[in-house]
């Protein structure tokens, strides 16, 4: 991929463009940090409550530059951005709706989960740093890690046209902004090549704007621009360590997160090898994987001090972006770290993102996950496609990672009260895409006979 890169994951882009480049990594994420807070208002009680969800939202940016920098510049030091993970939504609901939580307010709710953070960061971080990841990284090869990356784009088939279509105008706007930039007109002006994502948004948002300015879309309208948590929001608010107050810990809770801070590594392992691959950077060897999960255990923690309501982990959106832009220099991502960290303490900033309508984020998600997915499919190059073997693993481990989570959706395990956490793990492990995918690759892959030549191991640690 180095050649055809703009910058290398070592180059230093010149200040007027590293800036941009940075911003547009921050408006990059912001649909995925926006997203949990409102996802989790329900159940942390602050639905009508804009303010607290614009100083959840503001934490959240506010972590996510800190443990960005943490991890471009002792973890791996590949250019990921680190951020909230969906892999916790379903523990934290779940442990929101433990009974002694029931008719607790936001702060008591927000101290459990914030505990269970905590002490599952601490887990991820002695998984990472102990090596255990890199010894089990030593059976893994291209056959594994090319289902499990392709999975995290398409497994998110359904925040894409669902999300764009609620109004096909706006996110047909913004789908078909960035193909032309990224794609089309790369090579008629830098600015195309270098900010397609960026450009593709602002133009969107500024004529969802214009359009609701004018009163063509109503309050109620899909693509209605709400300043109404704007307005509610502070000017300046710096997030503070235990500003919800201290964390309780309990074994129920931290038993039941462990089972997303499970997926939430199996992700990030596969973000690493398509980060490396778009970035120009050598393929992560056990003690760059180590480091990494290490780092984003450290990262839970510190999202556990801060109280984000969720862990953090690496954003597959950016790494799309880095392959739209063929920007893959660390140093952009830690000056997006830095623009994140200084943002987050001004609170009506912050509040300014979540005015921006889903069907943007919609079409955002449809022009850069299937980025993704081919990312993952290009590992495929080390392996024998001649292979029946090879062939059989690829397509079982695919289809069984869109077909286990529907039915786990529709029939979630129960093994009564005294089991319950046993069967929460399960349930977020089935319903997890790339976990199923990469735990059926990785056990037929090394099983079923093979050669090394066949399997691509020889060629992947060439």
């Amino acid at each position: 991929m180095k050649k055809h890169l703009i910058y290398g994951i070592d180059d230093v882009p010149p200040l007027g463009e590293v800036v941009p480049l940075g911003f547009q990594h921050y408006l990059t994420m912001f649909g995925s940090t926006v997203a949990i807070p409102l996802i989790l208002s329900d159940a942390l009680g602050i639905a009508g409550d804009p303010v607290k969800q614009a100083a959840l939202i503001s934490t959240m940016f506010f972590v996510s530059g800190i443990v960005t920098l943490l991890q471009t510049t002792f973890g791996n030091r590949l250019p990921l951005i680190q951020g909230g993970t969906f892999s916790l939504l379903a523990p934290t609901i779940t442990i929101c709706g433990m009974a002694h939580l029931a008719n607790a307010g936001f702060e008591v709710r927000m101290r459990e989960v914030q505990g269970a953070i905590i002490l599952g960061g601490l887990v991820e971080a002695v998984i990472g740093y102990s090596g255990l990841v890199g010894r089990i990284l030593t059976r893994v090869g291209p056959i594994t890690i090319a289902p499990t990356i392709a999975l995290i784009g398409l497994s998110l088939y359904e925040f894409g046209a669902p999300q764009a279509g609620l109004h096909w105008g706006i996110g047909g706007l913004t789908i078909g902004l960035i193909v032309l930039f990224s794609q089309y007109m790369k090579r008629t002006h830098r600015a195309f090549e270098l900010f397609p994502v960026m450009l593709g948004i602002l133009i969107a948002w500024g004529t969802a704007w214009g359009l609701t300015a004018g009163g063509v879309f109503q309050e109620g309208h899909p693509a209605y621009v709400s300043t109404d948590g704007v307005t509610a929001a502070s000017w300046v608010g710096v997030p503070a360590p235990f500003q919800w107050g201290v964390p309780t810990f309990g074994a129920a809770a931290f038993v039941g997160m462990l089972a997303g801070f499970l997926a939430s590594i199996v992700e990030s392992v596969g973000d690493y090898y398509a980060c490396a691959r778009l970035a120009g950077a050598p393929v992560p060897d056990r003690r760059t994987v180590s480091r990494g999960i290490g780092m984003e255990g450290v990262g839970c923690v510190i999202a556990g001090v801060f109280g984000t309501g969720n862990g953090t982990t690496s954003y597959s959106e950016n790494i799309g972006a880095i392959g739209l832009t063929r920007v893959g220099s660390r140093r952009v991502v830690q000056v997006g770290a830095w623009i994140m960290i200084v943002l987050a303490c001004f609170g009506k900033f912050g509040a300014l993102f979540t005015t921006i309508p889903a069907p943007i984020v919609g079409g955002m998600y449809c022009a850069m996950f299937g980025m993704i997915a081919s990312v993952g499919l290009s590992n495929l190059q080390f392996v024998d496609l001649n292979s029946a073997r090879n062939l059989f693993i690829v397509g079982f481990a695919f289809f069984m990672g869109l077909s286990v989570p529907v039915y786990f959706q529709q029939h979630p395990l129960a093994l009564g009260e005294s089991l319950g956490w046993l069967a929460d793990i399960v349930n977020t492990i089935g319903k997890t895409g790339m976990a199923v995918g990469a735990l059926f690759a990785f056990v037929l892959d090394n099983t079923i006979p093979g050669t090394r030549e066949e399997r691509g191991l020889t060629a992947w640690h060439a």
